[in-house]
């Protein structure tokens, strides 16, 4: 009787929060931004909108909103330095002697010329013609023919040449060390953060300049010395290895688990997986019990559609990581699509890194698989629950588990 008391009779319509009830009080105003305070709820996650002064931004979830508000801080750094004497001096090297700059971006020129046949072409093409386009219109602005060069000039041709330089031998570790002072994901989907990080990368690297940004940002009257390690919990080797040693080591460590070759070009060509989330969720996985189990995540993490899903899902392994760290499962399982693990006393814990649960139908559908019926498990979360949500998973016979 007790227990029927406590099933609700009703499903929750999500609620709407103030964003100043769920993020701390220094996320919410900065220097470049403000957070709305209107924050939709969509039954598990938070949804938030940031006013910035390099355009708005929707975010999906607490933990999205703090790596949103890192990048904004480095858009302010990165055109604070596209606009000082230093970058139009690193400009002005790469496109006045784009020979020179050519050498500065050779690492190994021995091992470069094994590399003729797939790299010359590109060097000599795309790259060389958009240096060479570049350096005409920047001519004509040095030498008084078409005006003089303003800021907003200097930072259009680096712009142009950091695009077209994008593969160009060894550019894509001193990419990476811009993000690694700015501290933020690399391969982030920001599509202003990547034009400003190629733009100004290319300028200095090209013109054989040093870029020390520092690693701290300046963000709501604070200094934060934050790295994308901390902020989205991605493995800190993201700013020491490439692309192309990255995807051979993320091959590797499927081919090690006993992946299928057909799942790993999968995995490799699905566009929810950024090189950043594909690496975390296979250097993730790797730590928890080897089995079939760790196949059928990977399997999963392959049919994702959308980067906020693999988002969500390589936060679910590192709360799986961190509650195996402290007492070992024995086996990794799949839930649905959802990554748990089971413990030696008979335990499935699922991993929901959400914000905030309300008693939905699709929530209770959840609650109530058939699939658990009578099994022993635990639901570990990073969010609040509604008293509601609380009392269907009770009833259900589930743990709540609330984690950091």
């Amino acid at each position: 009787m007790c227990l029927m008391a406590q099933v609700p009779q009703a499903f929750e319509i999500p609620p709407v929060l103030s964003a100043s009830q769920v993020l701390p009080a220094d996320q919410l105003q900065g220097p470049h931004h403000r957070v709305r305070d209107s924050a939709p709820s969509d039954g598990y996650m938070t949804h938030f909108t940031i006013d910035s002064d390099f355009g708005v931004f929707s975010c999906v979830g607490v933990r999205q909103v703090g790596q949103r508000i890192q990048e904004i801080a480095a858009i302010s750094k990165l055109s604070q330095v596209s606009r000082s004497d230093l970058f139009a001096e690193g400009v002005k090297r790469s496109v006045e002697a784009p020979i020179d700059a050519v050498k500065n971006i050779v690492d190994d020129p021995a091992e470069s010329v094994k590399r003729l046949p797939k790299t010359v072409g590109h060097l000599f093409g795309k790259v060389g013609n958009s240096i060479e386009r570049t350096a005409k219109r920047v001519g004509r602005k040095m030498d008084g023919s078409d005006g003089e060069m303003s800021g907003q000039d200097w930072a259009s041709a680096g712009r142009g040449v950091g695009n077209a330089a994008k593969s160009v031998a060894g550019y894509d570790k001193a990419k990476l060390d811009t993000a690694r002072q700015l501290g933020v994901d690399p391969y982030s989907d920001n599509k202003r953060l990547q034009e400003e990080i190629d733009k100004v990368t290319w300028a200095f690297f090209a013109g054989g300049l040093p870029l020390r940004i520092g690693a701290s940002v300046a963000s709501g009257g604070s200094s934060i010395a934050l790295t994308a390690t901390k902020t989205v919990g991605l493995p800190e080797e993201i700013y020491d290895v490439t692309p192309s040693e990255l995807a051979f080591r993320d091959r590797e460590m499927m081919t090690a688990m006993g992946v299928s070759a057909q799942t790993i070009d999968a995995v490799f060509m699905n566009p929810a997986l950024t090189i950043s989330l594909r690496h975390s969720i296979l250097k993730t996985l790797s730590k928890l019990p080897a089995g079939a189990g760790r196949v059928d995540v990977v399997e999963s993490a392959a049919s994702l559609e959308k980067q906020r899903g693999a988002d969500f899902f390589n936060a679910a392994l590192s709360q799986l990581a961190a509650r195996h760290g402290l007492k070992p499962y024995v086996e990794v399982k799949l839930l649905g699509r959802l990554p748990g693990g089971l413990t030696s006393d008979g335990y499935l814990e699922i991993a929901a890194p959400v914000d905030y649960v309300s008693w939905t139908q699709e929530v209770a559908e959840f609650a109530h698989r058939d699939d658990l019926t009578g099994a022993r498990k635990r639901l570990l979360i990073t969010g609040k629950m509604s008293k509601a949500a609380a009392s269907g998973f009770a009833a259900k016979n589930w743990q709540v588990v609330y984690t950091q």
